[in-house]
């Protein structure tokens, strides 16, 4: 498979499941599932998928399904990879866990599953929150944004932390591939599940899976903030094969942050110092992946003696 018109017709994750209308994890989640195909086991921790993919007693999957606890996906799809080893059995290994499950509460064990370089593939599955919980902040939760326990009040206005860069600390493990994908760009994406899929030892995907509640956004809106964030410098498409970084794609120009927010509802509080912040931010990164300046006017840069901070953490420093 390399383009869209490869892609199999017949689902994996079936209709008829519980996802909201326009999830960003339901259409991730059931494109990776075509392309890996009918021999393959999912391992799903606590998370949406979880809920959406299996509500008692029927499963909208059509491969074996496992679940257990909210930490385990690295340690548990190691498992299931050794039984299947010990019983002579070549299948595809897969867990898909959230950004919480991943970035926070699951990183040990993925840290450990992909040291030992274990034959599986991992899919992170980022709306950037633990939506299935009540939209609480993770470390996966960008700057400025609003979720239940980063509330937008009169002193402090969203979160104040930036988003951790869990690809890269993946990619650090020496692991065979680690890439970032969005189904917005979808016959990159084609490529990076099919390369994937086609290696040996610890794969680590990275999907942008927006969320319709969680994100206050409208339900045909996704896929369009999908591509936004890739235009904006908010999500960069890339990938580590074997230790080598290559961007996938570059935006012939970086367009305004601002284009990307005013589409959300979770930001719509966020004034002009914490944007222009955001902002400065970005333009730090996009430096960063692809080793130079990035276009104006979105770049044009804050004063040194604008740096805002909070709790003693500087925000961003020119």
């Amino acid at each position: 498979m390399r383009s869209m018109k490869d892609v199999p017709r017949e689902d994996i994750l079936t209709h008829g499941h519980g996802a909201c209308p326009g999830c960003g994890y339901a259409v991730t989640a059931k494109n990776i599932a075509k392309m890996l195909g009918p021999n393959t086991v999912v391992y799903v921790p606590a998370s949406c998928l979880v809920v959406f993919g299996a509500l008692y007693p029927y499963s909208a999957w059509k491969t074996p399904y496992l679940f257990t606890a909210f930490e385990n996906t690295g340690a548990v799809t190691t498992g299931i990879k050794a039984a299947l080893r010990r019983r002579h059995i070549d299948a595809t290994v897969v867990g898909m866990a959230g950004d919480g499950g991943t970035f926070d509460i699951g990183l040990q064990a993925l840290s450990g599953a992909a040291e030992r370089n274990e034959d599986i593939i991992y899919v992170c599955l980022d709306n950037e929150a633990y939506m299935n919980t009540g939209i609480q902040r993770s470390s996966a939760t960008p700057f400025g944004a609003w979720t239940t326990t980063t509330p937008a009040g009169l002193e402090v206005k969203g979160n104040r932390r930036f988003k951790k860069d869990i690809a890269r600390i993946v990619a650090d493990h020496d692991v065979p591939y680690v890439a970032t994908l969005s189904v917005a760009h979808f016959t990159d994406f084609v490529r990076k599940v099919q390369k994937a899929k086609e290696m040996r030892g610890f794969r680590f995907l990275h999907c942008l899976t927006p969320c319709i509640p969680g994100w206050r956004i409208e339900p045909s809106k996704g896929v369009s903030i999908n591509r936004l964030a890739v235009e904006t410098g908010m999500w960069t498409l890339y990938e580590v094969e074997n230790g080598v970084p290559r961007v996938t794609y570059k935006p012939k120009v970086m367009a305004p942050v601002t284009e990307y927010l005013k589409l959300q509802g979770r930001f719509k509080h966020m004034g002009e110092a914490d944007v222009r912040t955001l902002q400065a931010w970005l333009c730090e990164k996009w430096r960063a992946n692809y080793g130079e300046e990035a276009p104006s006017p979105p770049c044009v840069l804050p004063p040194k003696e604008e740096v805002l901070a909070h709790d003693g953490d500087t925000l961003y420093g020119i």
